[in-house]
């Protein structure tokens, strides 16, 4: 808020009592004043500071939908996703080009990508891709700059990026059972990133996770059960076959999990993929998504034991490096 001063001027008074009397107003105006002005400070410091942000951003999800702040600090952020939805959901946080906003999006970029699935979906494969062939030249300097993994209905996830200030597209691409993006039915929040820093610095990771388009996932050590946090470090970062780059999900997996439906669900370019419901027998946790090269981003999670797996969001995850799977002893 700005505030303005206005500075009266006194004309000069013939009577010396009334200009002794003003003097001594005056110093009683100003006594009173500099008595009260220590607490009103005070108080007025512990109101600002309350209104700074915390380290946490809350976004929840009721439907298909994004309740959070329209208004973010640049830096490290740290978001808690609340998924109360009966879908699965991720949130990816889309850096736009100068000049380009969700208008843009709407107009020229989710048409191309309805009516291509469309096509894919009645089995028109080559006529869907040759829609995607339609997007506009400026949604390729679109950077895909992080955010939460998958999360399975009514879970959480703990997500920490680093942004850079810029117009941001808040989005969910998962599918409807009708195979509708729901980015196209509303999950596509409009954020701005501000040049103000948020001051804050990345959690301090227990183990770290390499990812790379020629080496797949990887990280070193045992992962325990209990509060864990995991770095994802980008080694480098490429457009996949089905238009998106490489991420991590973390999954826990049932006994009767199949890894081939887990590995096929987790391309949205195929007609049974990305799509609700989900294979039975998976808990999406969250994780990092889709993050430049070189990039770093932190995810945290408290681990029960059980059977868990790190998969990419990718064709092919097996033959790519992509699915690791690992188990959690009590």
């Amino acid at each position: 808020m700005h505030t303005s001063e206005k500075t009266n001027t006194m004309k000069p008074q013939k009577s010396l009592l009334i200009r002794y009397g003003n003097v001594i107003t005056l110093l009683v105006i100003l006594a009173f004043i500099m008595q009260g002005c220590g607490p009103d400070k005070k108080a007025k410091t512990q109101e600002i500071k309350a209104e700074k942000p915390n380290e946490n951003i809350h976004i929840t999800t009721e439907i298909m939908d994004f309740k959070c702040p329209d208004t973010i600090l640049s830096g490290w952020n740290t978001f808690i996703y609340h998924n109360n939805s009966s879908e699965s959901h991720f949130f990816l946080l889309d850096k736009y080009p100068e000049g380009k906003t969700i208008q843009d999006t709407k107009k020229e970029v989710f048409p191309p990508f309805d009516r291509g699935m469309d096509l894919i979906n009645v089995g028109k494969s080559e006529d869907g891709f040759t829609e995607f062939g339609k997007l506009p030249e400026w949604y390729f300097e679109v950077v895909f700059s992080g955010g939460s993994g998958l999360v399975s209905p009514h879970k959480s996830s703990i997500t920490t990026v680093k942004l850079e200030p810029g117009y941001y597209i808040m989005e969910c691409y998962v599918k409807m059972p009708n195979g509708k993006f729901h980015s196209s039915m509303g999950m596509a929040k409009p954020i701005i990133v501000s040049e103000e820093k948020s001051g804050h610095e990345p959690p301090i990771a227990t183990t770290t996770i390499t990812i790379s388009s020629t080496e797949g996932i990887n990280y070193s050590g045992t992962i325990r059960k209990g509060e864990q946090i995991f770095a994802v470090e980008f080694k480098d970062q490429i457009t996949h076959e089905n238009f998106v780059g490489h991420d991590v999900n973390f999954v826990k997996l049932a006994d009767t999990t199949k890894l081939d439906d887990l590995e096929k669900w987790m391309n949205w370019a195929d007609p049974k993929g990305l799509i609700t419901p989900a294979p039975e027998g998976l808990i999406f946790l969250g994780g990092v998504n889709d993050s430049p090269a070189g990039s770093v981003g932190y995810f945290k999670v408290d681990i029960e034991p059980g059977n868990y797996a790190f998969i990419s969001e990718v064709p092919n995850t097996v033959k790519k490096g992509m699915l690791k799977t690992f188990s959690v002893s009590e």
